[in-house]
């Protein structure tokens, strides 16, 4: 297994980068690829940049040039439920886009053209491992569902609410959706693993700032704690 870790910022790749173990870092599309070994697992640590064009970008660099056999997307995320609180951890069951609309061609909301799914789904192993991580860093405190993505920071509870009626997840952020369908054409197993910073409404620009680093550091510690879990596997 060679695990691939994406994390759109900085904050949410700094303290698994600091951890790896025989690092060696490479350059490709302006994104430090740092590889090496995570927990004693193989791996490569990346900055992809926010939104899902770089994220996609990203998954296909690891997949052709690293030659991941697993990928996990981490980061923090706004949350769409109101079982989830700032710090709290969601683990994807799957994927799909919230501003993908094709419906003047007849396709469901979210449908890329095309895929045989509207919503991409997250491989079972690596969802029970990442649950697993999530209730020994922060018990009780996780759940599994839909993750939501589209090139929007949410912070308008209308914006907020219509995204919930379309989807039914249980977040939403920038990349996770496009890691997912990289993932899905390169038939790469994933999960993503996400953390709240904020509620993804009218408060979110005040949430945000505050608890960006403690949800970033959260997510971190659950990717690290999956990765140990794999290699014992």
């Amino acid at each position: 297994m060679k695990l691939g870790i994406i994390g759109a910022m900085k904050i949410e790749v700094d303290t698994l980068k600091k951890n790896m173990q025989n690092k060696t870092v490479t350059v490709r599309t302006g994104m430090e690829f740092c590889e090496g070994t995570l927990e004693g697992l193989p791996a490569v640590v990346v900055q992809c940049g926010v939104g899902k064009v770089n994220a996609a970008l990203c998954v296909q660099i690891l997949c052709d040039l690293f030659g991941v056999t697993h990928l996990v997307n981490t980061g923090i995320a706004g949350s769409l439920s109101n079982e989830l609180d700032i710090g709290d951890l969601v683990i994807s069951k799957d994927a799909m886009y919230h501003d993908f609309d094709c419906g003047g061609f007849g396709y469901p909301h979210g449908k890329v053209p095309g895929m045989d799914v509207i919503a991409f789904p997250a491989n079972e192993m690596m969802m029970g491992f990442a649950l697993s991580a999530a209730e020994a860093v922060n018990p009780g405190h996780a759940k599994v569902g839909r993750v939501a993505t589209g090139d929007q920071f949410i912070c308008d509870k209308a914006v907020k609410n219509g995204i919930i009626e379309v989807t039914g997840a249980l977040c939403t952020e920038m990349e996770g959706g496009a890691i997912a369908q990289a993932a899905y054409r390169n038939e790469v197993p994933f999960v993503i693993i996400r953390a709240i910073s904020d509620k993804a409404d009218d408060s979110a620009d005040m949430d945000y700032p505050t608890f960006e680093a403690l949800a970033a550091h959260r997510c971190a510690a659950v990717v690290q704690t999956m990765a140990q879990k794999l290699k014992e596997a």
